[in-house]
């Protein structure tokens, strides 16, 4: 309580979050073997369920604590976004991301919806699995920001490899979900893409602007 979690050693963190499923027993070498497994404590907490059980010590009851923070970090992170301008809040926007996307083994399409003043009304991942057209559903997107009266959007999606750089294909549904998007007079104001510790911004690099003017010129 004096030095807070500066006090603790990695591997102490996780034998405290073991011990919250299972407080009568010695937990020391099992969060040593887990964090020499997953070498960062970040890894640990990113680890799935059935990866962690296959660490000597640890089972389904007492990895409980493991997951259990995660999850509240990642409600904590997108309930400070809410009510916010994530345009002038860049840094709250990519840790929400990062935290929530960026360890998936499987691309994750989240659709941010925004109010009239570009406040977060509420964030969602719509679309699960490799990013092509076929698989993001600008009708889909369209449905689910009029269900919310939301006047603008923010997508992000993750890249499992690490690499934050866009595909041909991502460029491809971003400008179709603009241009859907434009028709009934919901704005885009940006598409990240999450990679390992780093983000790619069609916004920063000009894109949404020159899609927004491909648009103008062809309505």
């Amino acid at each position: 309580m004096d030095s807070g979690l500066s006090g603790f050693a990695d591997y102490e963190v996780i034998e405290l979050l073991l011990t919250l499923g299972n407080p009568r027993k010695d937990c020391k070498d099992a969060a040593k073997a887990v964090l020499d497994k997953f070498e960062t404590l970040h890894q640990v907490f990113e680890a799935s369920v059935n990866d962690l059980c296959e660490v000597n010590g640890i089972g389904p009851k007492n990895v409980f604590g493991i997951k259990l923070i995660k999850a509240a970090a990642d409600r904590y992170l997108e309930k400070k976004l809410i009510k916010t301008d994530p345009l002038s809040n860049s840094k709250s926007l990519f840790d929400y991301l990062y935290l929530s996307m960026g360890s998936m083994d499987r691309e994750c399409f989240k659709v941010l919806f925004l109010d009239a003043k570009n406040r977060v009304i509420s964030s969602e991942t719509l679309f699960t699995g490799s990013l092509t057209a076929s698989s993001v559903y600008p009708r889909e997107v369209v449905r689910a920001a009029l269900d919310r009266s939301a006047a603008a959007l923010i997508f992000a999606h993750n890249h499992p490899s690490g690499d934050s750089e866009p595909s041909p294909a991502d460029y491809a549904v971003t400008r179709q979900l603009l241009f859907a998007c434009q028709t009934v007079g919901i704005t885009v104001h940006e598409h990240i893409v999450i990679g390992n510790n780093q983000y790619f911004s069609f916004a920063d690099q000009g894109h949404i602007a020159q899609m927004n003017r491909e648009y103008l010129k062809n309505s």
